[in-house]
């Protein structure tokens, strides 16, 4: 059954039957969004794409490759997954996990990757990333072909560039400062401009999890332990709020002001698996939008139902 009220024929206004993409963008239009999608059939490569190769800001979907990166030095012996690191105060960043703790945290390695990809966890992913090393993501970025991903830095580095951004010197000046922000400074942040943070292409991120669901993106047991800890993630608000019960969504969010984006891989009861990567830019810079939410995850059925219907055709 179709959600939002659309049935399965929908047509555009012209009475002629819309294609896929039309309808992709025509969802999160709906909701005020603009967007770039790209959906691929995991094992057979068929692929539905609407501006995916256009550049776009990763936010935290770059966490996927964080941990990917700490999965293959881990199975190489390179680092020990136990190896405890302790998180004070100076640590915390903002958002969810250990920037809510009010006393030091002591956590394994292990640990923070999976508080980084199940609940997005900015000091964790941060720890992690220095413990990894910048240079070791940029690597394997390239090594696995992925040429238009382009990582600038971690958490703090992005959260840094903001304060910058905003005129503030911490981020307790930060929270005062931004809500009198006029919304044309905010959008000229560096952190919310592929050209110079994190970025890539909605086509680069479903590259990315086909090779991790393909076991080519290192060590099998690398691979897993990502699919594994994807398949934790705690927000279930946007790719896995379109699909039925029964139908099993592994994926990681990425939110930023007027950037809502989620990229995973969608799991048929059938044996059906679709890597799904939507970026929704938003004119407004709120980022608690649950009508764009919905959207995104109307937007990944439309998407792969499409592939399914082509391979059954």
């Amino acid at each position: 059954m179709d959600t939002g009220g659309e049935g399965a024929d929908a047509r555009g206004t012209g009475g002629a039957r819309e294609t896929v993409q039309e309808r992709v963008v025509r969802v999160l239009a709906g909701a005020g969004a603009s967007v770039r999608l790209h959906a691929v059939d995991v094992r057979g490569g068929r692929e539905i794409a609407v501006a995916a190769d256009e550049q776009v800001v990763l936010a935290s979907v770059a966490k996927i490759l964080l941990v990917l990166e700490f999965a293959r030095q881990a199975c190489a012996g390179q680092i020990d997954p136990r190896e405890r690191i302790v998180l004070t105060a100076a640590d915390r960043l903002g958002g969810w996990g250990v920037a809510g703790c009010a006393d030091d945290v002591t956590m394994s390695l292990r640990d923070l990757a999976y508080f980084a990809m199940s609940v997005s966890d900015n000091t964790a992913a941060d720890a992690l990333l220095r413990r990894v090393g910048l240079d070791t993501v940029r690597l394997l970025a390239a090594e696995l072909g992925l040429d238009r991903t382009r990582v600038l830095g971690g958490p703090r580095e992005h959260l840094e560039s903001m304060f910058e951004d905003a005129g503030a010197g911490d981020a307790a000046e930060f929270a005062e400062l931004y809500p009198g922000l006029e919304p044309r400074r905010v959008r000229g942040f560096a952190a919310l401009d592929p050209a110079r943070t994190t970025s890539g292409t909605a086509r680069d991120v479903t590259t990315l999890l086909r090779l991790i669901w393909q076991d080519r993106a290192g060590p099998a047991a690398a691979c897993a332990w990502v699919r594994e800890l994807m398949s934790r993630q705690a927000f279930r608000h946007r790719l896995a709020s379109g699909f039925p019960d029964g139908v099993r969504v592994a994926a990681k969010t990425g939110t930023l002001p007027g950037h809502h984006i989620e990229a995973g891989v969608v799991h048929y009861p059938d044996g059906g698996r679709y890597a799904v990567a939507v970026f929704a830019e938003t004119a407004g810079l709120d980022p608690v939008l649950g009508a764009v939410d919905r959207a995104i995850g109307v937007a990944a059925r439309v998407a792969v139902e499409g592939l399914r219907a082509a391979a059954a055709a």
